[in-house]
């Protein structure tokens, strides 16, 4: 029992204090993590003559919220708030009518949309996860063929259906969507037909909708969709209504991009949002919430970053590996972002716990280096 107790709780990455029980008394609820004795944080040993690589004693102050790499018996319950409309399960998605022709579906994990005009339909994103309930989903409301297809970006969690959408509708979007498909190569992911660098409109029967390019901060090619009769705007993997950003702000590959994008969806006039992830759709509540989140961490962070000391606590004889001083720095500042941020927000955002640590890495790191 102690040798499987030991082998699921050590791992790779950062690990809890060794003979110790961690419990997580946050939204009311106990989760209790056991550890062998041998089991602490990765690389640092309390006792310099012992074996290399033997784990030691945790680092002070650590958070209750598990590093990366732990496994727990369940994470914390997602807030009531984050929750959307439940699905279907005969079905497998929900399809949720966001005005004149305008829906989106999705199976409350990941989101498209698509318009219905007169002689056809456009499709807005094609997910691998949805590509066999688009069609279905549909033709509940139209027998119009799918005559456009747009993506919003490049990434195949998104547009990785749009071969099995089947027929050969006009592919849109950005320049920079088409040099990265280009590269990638996937025939799941057809390239687009038509891009465009700046603005475009697209104008099918009575129906609009403004395509726009931001520039780089999910990834490049990443495009605003705005439907102004239904004042509905589509970001994908920007904002995220109710929930923690997908680890490492969404991928983001430009921080500093990623959080000034969220500040100007904030400022403009919409009424609805869809960020292509997550349950249900999001207000202007929920991006303000984000945004203040992401005043939190980039706070946090800045503030462990400047008090904590370098090197304090590192073994000695790691003194020459510079790769062992600075992650040990980065290390403390982590757990003291994580520490700052979880009691505002471990019952305020779904999914919290899952990705705090992430966040806080990426973070430090956008500060100390970008």
């Amino acid at each position: 029992m102690f040798e499987e107790i030991n082998r699921r709780c050590f791992f790779s990455a950062k690990a809890m204090t060794r003979s110790r029980i961690y419990k997580l008394l946050l939204a009311g609820f106990v989760i209790t993590i056991v550890c062998a004795s041998t089991v602490g944080i990765r690389g640092q040993s309390a006792d310099p003559t012992s074996e290399p690589g033997a784990a030691g004693e945790a680092y002070p102050n650590m958070p209750p919220i598990a590093p990366i790499g732990v496994r727990i018996g369940k994470y914390l319950d997602v807030p009531s708030s984050s929750q959307g409309p439940p699905i279907d399960p005969a079905k497998g998605y929900r399809v949720q009518d966001l005005g004149s022709g305008l829906y989106m579906i999705t199976d409350n994990a990941i989101q498209s949309m698509f318009l219905v005009y007169d002689r056809g339909v456009v499709v807005i994103d094609a997910p691998q996860n949805l590509a066999v309930y688009i069609p279905k989903a549909i033709a509940e409301l139209t027998n119009n063929p799918i005559t456009h297809l747009i993506y919003s970006h490049s990434h195949a969690d998104h547009i990785g259906g749009a071969k099995a959408l089947g027929g050969h509708p006009i592919i849109i979007a950005h320049e920079e969507t088409l040099r990265l498909l280009k590269r990638d190569a996937d025939p799941n992911r057809p390239l687009p037909t038509l891009t465009f660098s700046d603005k475009y409109t697209l104008r099918v029967g009575k129906q609009v909708l403004e395509l726009s390019y931001h520039g780089n901060a999910h990834e490049p090619g990443n495009i605003f969709i705005y439907a102004p009769a239904q004042r509905v705007l589509m970001v994908v993997d920007i904002v995220f209504p109710g929930w923690m950003p997908w680890r490492r702000f969404a991928l983001a590959q430009d921080i500093p991009g990623y959080f000034a994008q969220v500040e100007e969806i904030r400022k403009m006039d919409w009424d609805t949002f869809v960020g292509g992830h997550v349950a249900r759709t999001g207000t202007h509540a929920d991006v303000e919430v984000q945004a203040e989140f992401n005043r939190d961490v980039k706070q946090a962070a800045a503030t462990a970053l400047a008090t904590t000391k370098p090197g304090e606590g590192l073994n000695p004889l790691d003194k020459n590996n510079p790769w062992a001083f600075f992650d040990h720095y980065i290390d403390r500042v982590a757990a003291q972002c994580v520490n700052t941020l979880t009691p505002k927000w471990s019952t305020k955002l779904g999914g919290f716990d899952v990705y705090v640590w992430d966040q806080c890495y990426s973070m430090e790191q956008t500060l100390r280096i970008e």
